[in-house]
């Protein structure tokens, strides 16, 4: 009678257990890991590196130089989302033994571009907490479900085609006023896209920066010299602003959970994963605390790069693929001055090509999400809004536009929310 009252007492006190997903199996043992790794899986994990390593990359710097940030500012923000990240990858898919790659999340660090126009570097950390705080209480509660369900997606991918646009102008943009860097690198990234044996020799994306760097320097356009370094975190203190909770934690918290989230887990899923959606969104919030005390955007079950780690080999196998990205990911992270130096020293024109071509398939799959059956006219709200960055009470475009195209959606398309929960 004691032992079940005390058992009672135990799933009142922790009711949120039950919602954290359990490994199916024993972690790997460093046995494993030799008898599991192969070619396959290191070439998987070395792909899916250069693709964060690149594009993605491109993005921060992209979104940084809206703020000024310093450059001990932005390589203490490269440091914290490779090597945190990594770690997290590595413990992750050891402990599960299956591949979860975590990095950051880019259309999140794209509204941190846009916000940076108006607010405070210190106000955008204290948002980057905040949202931190508040995607791990949505995992430890097992309300992940119920808030991926309640905003429809249509809508947020057209909050999200919204943001990605200027990327894709930017990149338009720099074929006209830098043609002899933009235009060798998109004929190579065209090149490479072609279905054939060339592309999977060389990722596209991977193609584009050494085009892009063979011009830059065959028309003298490198800036500076660029200078070997280990990284040197370092702790930032926030500041809290209505203003910046505002605008930012909700459009930071829907691109973790619903976009970046929901993507990596469709990817696992459809490989033969089962991963563990409650316990990634903890985890995304407990790494992505210490992120934000380096200046780092919220953490990420990155879809991409889980879509390039289980591209081939044995679905048991597949985990190693990930540990290796991770142990990579930390590398780099280490090494995050020396990136910093050469992102600054190449000129305007190739990280804006960088950029848009890496955010190319996103922003097409971020328009064929939002306007391809249901919400139509919420979604193109909320497009228009986001992309006309509406300022409303110092809160930016990125929030309104989920906001308008939800309530425009509900009044005049109340029939597509009576949709199955997997339609929205």
């Amino acid at each position: 009678m004691t032992s079940t009252r005390s058992s009672e007492q135990r799933s009142r006190l922790l009711p949120a257990a039950a919602h954290l997903e359990r490994p199916g199996t024993r972690p790997a043992s460093p046995a494993d890991l030799r008898s599991d790794i192969g070619p396959t899986y290191i070439a998987n994990a070395v792909v899916a590196l250069v693709f964060a390593a690149t594009g993605p990359l491109a993005v921060i710097l992209a979104s940084s130089s809206a703020g000024n940030l310093s450059p001990a500012q932005l390589s203490s923000w490269i440091f914290a989302v490779f090597f945190l990240n990594g770690l997290l990858t590595v413990v992750a898919s050891i402990v599960y033994r299956q591949p979860l790659g975590f990095f950051w999340t880019i259309p999140g660090t794209v509204v941190v571009g846009t916000s940076l126009r108006h607010l405070p570097w210190s106000d955008v950390l204290g948002a980057f907490v905040v949202t931190a705080v508040f995607i791990l209480l949505l995992g430890l509660t097992g309300w992940v479900g119920k808030v991926m369900r309640l905003l429809p997606m249509p809508i947020v991918m057209a909050m999200v085609a919204g943001v990605f646009l200027s990327f894709g102008l930017g990149l338009v943009d720099s074929i006209q006023s830098a043609p002899w860097v933009a235009l060798p690198m998109v004929l190579a990234f065209v090149a490479l896209s072609v279905p054939g044996p060339l592309g999977r020799f060389l990722p596209p994306v991977l193609g584009t920066l050494v085009v892009g760097v063979a011009a830059v320097l065959l028309t003298g356009g490198l800036s500076t010299e660029i200078t070997p370094g280990l990284a040197q975190p370092v702790l930032q203190t926030p500041t809290f602003s209505l203003a910046a909770l505002t605008e930012l934690v909700l459009p930071l918290a829907i691109t973790v959970i619903v976009v970046q989230n929901g993507q990596g887990v469709a990817v696992l899923t459809n490989a033969g994963h089962r991963p563990p959606v409650n316990v990634a969104t903890v985890l995304c919030g407990l790494v992505s605390l210490p992120a934000a005390a380096l200046g780092a955007v919220s953490t990420c079950l990155t879809g991409p790069t889980n879509a390039l780690l289980v591209a081939s080999g044995e679905r048991r196998r597949q985990y190693t693929a990930a540990v290796t990205c991770g142990v990579l990911a930390m590398v780099v992270g280490l090494a995050a001055p020396t990136l910093v130096t050469f992102m600054l020293a190449m000129p305007p024109a190739w990280i804006a090509v960088l950029g848009g071509v890496a955010m190319l398939k996103a922003l097409q799959g971020a328009f064929v999400a939002a306007f391809a059956a249901r919400h139509t006219l919420g979604a193109l709200v909320a497009f228009l809004v986001t992309v006309a960055d509406l300022t409303v009470f110092g809160i930016g475009g990125a929030f309104w536009g989920v906001i308008t195209g939800y309530l425009v959606s509900r009044v005049l398309e109340p029939g597509d929310f009576e949709t199955a929960p997997a339609d929205r």
